[in-house]
């Protein structure tokens, strides 16, 4: 990603988000569409003209689907960021749009706010996620510790599945942006995943808590 004014790839066959979208990038100063398609196969012949820094792909699309488009794009830009928009926040859906090297998901419909704090979270955390998908994740750690954690670990899981970024989780922790990235970094290492979104797919799947 080398200019500062990132490009944005959207593939989504409901046409009547078309509008919507266009809008939102109007009014974003920071990314730029420049290329809007109803089908993978009409996004792939045009990805090498447009060259995007992220694709908004919705998941359910004829003949190939966005999840499955990941890997067609990923062997154009081994580096492709890729952000999956679906109405339906089934989990198993969303563990397989991970599996597969999804970067975000989203729930359908977005709004402008929305849409510009995934880009941003991409941007700067490498992961997005809708607050709906984060909360039925949060119901599903709720009170629940997980062993193999310190008490500190714990609490920083708890605040990253809410979403917050380090920032907030130092403010929160009234500690430093440096020692919550620490602790993040020794939670990877326990979970042997190198992303917030694979963190957050294998703590789902874990099934022993104390």
């Amino acid at each position: 990603m080398k200019s500062n004014v990132l490009k944005i790839m959207i593939i989504d066959n409901e046409t009547q988000y078309h509008e919507g979208y266009r809008y939102f990038f109007q009014t974003y100063t920071d990314y730029k569409l420049v290329g809007m398609y109803t089908s993978v196969k009409v996004a792939l012949l045009n990805f090498n003209s447009v060259n995007p820094d992220i694709i908004v792909s919705e998941v359910a699309l004829p003949e190939i689907g966005g999840i499955e488009a990941i890997k067609h794009f990923r062997k154009l830009n081994a580096n492709i960021n890729v952000i999956m928009l679906s109405a339906d926040s089934d989990f198993d859906q969303v563990k397989r749009a991970f599996k597969n090297s999804a970067h975000g998901y989203l729930t359908k419909p977005v709004t402008k706010q929305r849409l510009h704090h995934a880009l941003d979270s991409i941007k700067f955390e490498g992961a997005a996620m809708s607050h709906e998908i984060a909360k039925k994740l949060i119901a599903m750690f709720q009170q629940k510790k997980y062993a193999s954690f310190s008490k500190r670990e714990n609490q920083i899981i708890e605040y990253l599945c809410q979403g917050n970024t380090y920032k907030m989780i130092a403010q929160q922790l009234f500690i430093t942006a440096s020692a919550v990235n620490f602790h993040i970094q020794n939670i990877y290492l326990k979970l042997n995943v190198n992303s917030k979104s694979e963190a957050l797919v294998k703590l789902k799947e874990m099934e022993a808590y104390t």
